[in-house]
This record gives structure tokens, C-alpha cells and sequence, in this order.
């Protein structure tokens, strides 16, 4: 459990400054199309891309998955939520538990959207609480990342 608390926080700051950098591939670096360009949808998302940055970038599985005694995910829980591994010394409003993430059950695309470009934002509008972190992934990142996690089941 020492390795898993030592590492988790610093995981999660580094996913969240990688993503407050901006984009995360060539392909989201490119300059916007005309105005008149549709918005990627999830059904236009690439798996692999979105894998990557569910599982190297962001490592979503380190808070939405259980862990064993040593503190190493148990590969059947992976992404579909469990006890929240980490607490912080300080009192707070912490949720216990982590939602399953697997399928990203009732989100329509246009949340899930949301949910990764506009700062984890839940399906009724409101803010996700700590320590899930505020994404501002670029329309198309989001993408890949919901078409990957619906690949999950």
C-alpha cells in the first residue's frame, strides 16, 4: 500500500499537468478547421490513441479499479471502479468508492463530451468531486478516449 499512496498522487499530477498542456497527439495539435466543421463525435474516436491515453497517460485504472493488499490492481476489476485507494491527511469530501468507468454506462456521447473537455463535469451538470481531475482534453481526445472505454466491457 506505501508503493500505491507514494505513487498514485504523483501519477495524478502528472496526468493532470500532461493534460492542461494541451493536446495530446499530432493529429489534436492541428489548427482547428473552418468554424462550420463538425465536432468529433464518439463514433469518429480511435481506440488505440484513446487507449493510450486512458492507460499511459491519464492511468484512469489506478483510482477506477480495486487493489490487493499489495496495492496492484486486480486485473479483473480493471476499470470498473472500486475503493478509493487514496485518502488525504486533511478533512474533505472525498467519495469512498470510484465508479465503473468500463462501458461508460449512462453517458451519451455528448456528456462523456463534456465530462473530459469542460473540467469533470457529471451527467447532471455538476461538479465531480477530488480527486478526479479536470480535464480540458481537446474535443477529439475526448473522442478517443470515450470510443476506448466503450470498447471496454
Amino acid at each position: 500500500m506505501v508503493r500505491l499512496t507514494r505513487a498514485l498522487p504523483v501519477a495524478i499530477a502528472l496526468a493532470v499537468l500532461a493534460l492542461a498542456r494541451g493536446p495530446l497527439s499530432a493529429q489534436s495539435a492541428q489548427a482547428p478547421a473552418a468554424t462550420t466543421a463538425a465536432k468529433p463525435s464518439a463514433a469518429s474516436g480511435n481506440v488505440e490513441h484513446g487507449r493510450y491515453i486512458v492507460e499511459r497517460v491519464v492511468m484512469c485504472a489506478q483510482c477506477h479499479s480495486t487493489h490487493d493488499a499489495a496495492g496492484d490492481i486486480v486485473p479483473e476489476t480493471r476499470l470498473r471502479g472500486g475503493p478509493l485507494p487514496v485518502r488525504p491527511p486533511w478533512p474533505n469530501d472525498w467519495p469512498t468508492r470510484t465508479p465503473r468507468i468500463a462501458g461508460l454506462a449512462g453517458y451519451t456521447d455528448e456528456q462523456a463530451i463534456r465530462l473530459f473537455t469542460q473540467g469533470a463535469i457529471a451527467r447532471d451538470g455538476r461538479q465531480l468531486k477530488a480527486p478526479m481531475p479536470r480535464f480540458r482534453m481537446t474535443p477529439q481526445d475526448a473522442a478517443d478516449v470515450i470510443a476506448y472505454l466503450r470498447s471496454v466491457q
